[in-house]
């Protein structure tokens, strides 16, 4: 075995592996008992989670807080019955059948009214083929239980047949529809398994980062649930922090592991191979797991309700990873270590020297470092091109597939009354019944508006006007409508009325959520830039680095995001996708540039970690760069392999919104491996050269020392100039 010296004491992160490579029965039921007590309490209390897209001081916010404190009946959520029937819904036969059925319902829980359409005026089409009926929940759609929603839908559904059609709408059965789950999370671990046993060559070797994320993953989880009930956590948490949890998670552990195996050829033991790969990659996977920490921290800027227990929750799947892969993978390197090593041996044998054909490559872009450059920032400027004409919003049952019965309802509304009627704006008037029919005459002549009924009473001196567009709740004219009522139409009716008048509804308060996420963008993108620039400075010294690292990284992130446009946008590849062309999610952009941008960094730690060692010891900046592609390459297109396959396989889940998280971090990832990593950073490292590694001397001295990767002879490194 290598004689050489081990591992400083002092090291914390040696005494760390050691502890668990020499306790690892100990190590490993600690993981064990926290998986489970965790999950054992969190199946117990069960989970609480709630989207909450409330905006406070919004004006659709005020108008649904004013309904609620003065008539709460009024402010709470509906869901549509819609009927059809070709030999018309007045039949005595059909009406007898819709009637029965609409007492059932009646008598369900939470419901607190059912209308009758055959006494309702306007709830039957003009050819009276369609209508519909409004059952009044009182609670919110995203109070309402699933399994009361289930239940709702099968007692309507039990009248469908014989000549008459009954499909069911609303916010709360189209959620309902999109917890149907998929199969993405199994197909993305078996492939993950896939590419590791042909990394590894070994069945067992390739099951311990898969091992390391489902600990992690799990505790994350039910710790999330527990969480829930204590603060607001959105609805799609869970597949999103088993999406990150499994590609960090993966990831963090296949660079220790790819560490240890380097250690373990250089000739040291096993228990000291693991001490080494701790104590170097160990340091790389702290701050990595950080800069994504940070990342999705800087949601919490933002005010986005439950978006910010969403960050939280994800940001915490992200440490337990890192825990795992710190302390859970040295005690499983003790008890499986043996076979390990005896397979790493006998694979080496028969490869090649590892990070050859790196090398190689990284020399000829060294050859023609502008060439590289232009061409892949060109590329990448392209694929963000469509970003530039994203129109954010929220989709609705228009985008569901036609299967589901909350599509099949839109589109009947649709034909029998009209595009707008799936999205009504509702104009609350706080004044005299003059206010109320004033507000009427003027937005029934409002240029996109195509019906406005007569006001309804609401409570003293309130008045509710539903307001029904002339296009679709999604159409950029409906968007518009909402703000020329807000600016100009409405105004001069308060001026001469007195009474205030405010726009509602979930039209309205889309367009509101998706203007405040546009506005605080740009101080949550400076937040997260900044944050993760800062620690890349306190960590390599270097101011360069971190401005290339922002550049690079933001440059992942557009391209991504406008593959996102032009897919579920603009439609490009929707049918082999099976997706609408729409708005994208208006929280989406955002999820994905914290989860992206982090993930991003990380690949720059792990390459700029391995040429900085290398810097640290022989100030050669072109032979760093080699090094460090070379020593790094193979397991970051590894890893990169990995998270793709692992985040493509949401395409597969039958939500919208996780569909677009899956497609935009694929894309992301594979974009930062193969032309940012391979291509554009190490011709700009080359282009920098020593400048690279350049910290002004006055700066140097008030920074402290972050000590990423340990060298064996550490050298100081110039801070006056390049040399």
């Amino acid at each position: 075995m290598h004689d050489n010296p081990r591992t400083p004491p002092g090291s914390r992160f040696a005494r760390l592996a050691g502890w668990s490579y020499r306790h690892r029965w100990l190590a490993l039921l600690i993981w064990v008992v926290a998986v489970a007590g965790v999950s054992a309490a969190a199946q117990a209390a069960d989970s609480d989670y709630r989207n909450d897209f409330s905006l406070p001081g919004t004006e659709s916010q005020r108008a649904l807080d004013t309904l609620r404190a003065e008539a709460p009946a009024a402010a709470g959520s509906t869901v549509q019955i819609v009927l059809a029937a070709e030999d018309g819904l007045r039949t005595p036969a059909v009406q007898q059948r819709v009637t029965a059925m609409l007492a059932e319902v009646q008598d369900l829980h939470h419901v607190a009214a059912v209308d009758d359409p055959y006494r309702n005026p306007g709830a039957l089409s003009a050819d009276g083929t369609i209508g519909y009926a409004t059952v009044t929940l009182d609670v919110q759609a995203t109070e309402m239980p699933a399994e009361d929603t289930r239940t709702l839908v099968d007692t309507a559904r039990r009248a469908d047949g014989d000549g008459l059609r009954v499909e069911l709408g609303g916010e709360t059965v189209q959620g309902v529809e999109e917890a149907g789950g998929g199969p993405a999370e199994g197909i993305g671990m078996l492939a993950a398994l896939v590419i590791l046993v042909f990394l590894f060559g070994s069945v067992l070797a390739a099951s311990l980062p898969l091992v390391i994320a489902i600990f992690a993953v799990g505790t994350a989880i039910g710790l999330a649930m527990l969480a829930s009930h204590v603060a607001t956590v959105a609805e799609f948490t869970t597949p999103l922090m088993i999406l990150v949890g499994l590609g960090v998670g993966i990831d963090y552990a296949l660079l220790l592991f790819s560490r240890f195996r380097t250690e373990i050829l250089a000739g040291f033991d096993r228990p000291e191979a693991t001490r080494r790969a701790v104590d170097t990659a160990g340091r790389t996977v702290l701050f990595a797991g950080l800069t994504v920490i940070v990342a999705l921290l800087g949601l919490v800027v933002l005010g986005l309700g439950s978006l910010q227990g969403v960050a939280v929750a994800v940001g915490l799947t992200v440490l337990a990873t890192m825990l795992a892969a710190l302390t859970l993978l040295p005690a499983l390197l003790g008890l499986l270590g043996g076979r390990i090593e005896r397979s790493i041996r006998k694979r080496t044998v028969k490869a090649r020297p590892d990070g050859h054909g790196w090398a190689r490559w990284t020399a000829g872009i060294q050859r023609h470092p502008w060439a590289a450059t232009l061409v892949a920032t060109v590329a990448l400027l392209a694929l963000s091109a469509p970003l530039l004409g994203m129109r954010l919003g929220i989709a609705d049952a228009g985008n569901n597939t036609e299967a589901r019965t909350s599509r099949q309802a839109y589109d009947l509304l649709a034909d029998g009354f009209g595009p707008g009627f799936n999205g009504p704006l509702i104009l609350l008037v706080e004044g005299d019944r003059a206010a109320a029919e004033a507000t009427r005459r003027a937005v029934t002549g409002a240029d996109g508006v195509a019906e406005v009924p007569p006001p309804v009473p609401a409570g003293d001196g309130l008045s509710l006007l539903i307001v029904a567009p002339e296009t679709k709740p999604q159409d950029a004219r409906t968007q518009e409508l909402v703000d020329r009522l807000r600016t100009d139409v409405l105004p001069p009716v308060e001026r001469d009325t007195g009474a205030d008048i405010l726009v509602g509804g979930p039209t309205a308060a889309t367009v509101d959520f998706a203007a405040a996420v546009a506005d605080r963008l740009p101080l949550f993108v400076l937040v997260v830039v900044g944050l993760s620039a800062l620690l890349l400075l306190l960590v390599f010294r270097s101011l360069l680095i971190p401005v290339k690292a922002a550049v690079l990284n933001l440059l992942s992130v557009g391209a991504s995001l406008g593959v996102v446009t032009l897919v579920f946008q603009h439609g490009w590849l929707g049918g082999i996708l099976g997706v609408q062309p729409g708005p994208i999610e208006a929280f989406v952009p955002i999820m994905i540039f914290a989860i992206a941008f982090g993930l991003s960094m990380d690949y720059e730690v792990f390459l700029l970690a391995r040429m900085h060692e290398h810097w640290e010891r022989h100030h050669d900046a072109p032979a760093a760069i080699r090094e460090g592609m070379a020593t790094t390459g193979r397991i970051v297109t590894a890893a990169a392999a990995i998270m793709v396959v692992v985040f493509g396989s949401f395409l597969l889940d039958p939500g919208r919104m996780l569909k677009q998280f899956g497609l935009g971090l694929a894309v992301a990832v594979l974009v930062d491996a193969l032309i940012i990593r391979c291509l554009i950073l190490p011709a700009v490292m080359h282009l920098f050269g020593t400048w690279a590694w350049w910290l002004p001397a006055t700066l140097a001295r008030l920074l402290p020392r972050v000590a990423l990767e340990k060298a064996s002879e550490p050298v100081p490194t110039p801070v006056g100039g390049p040399r």
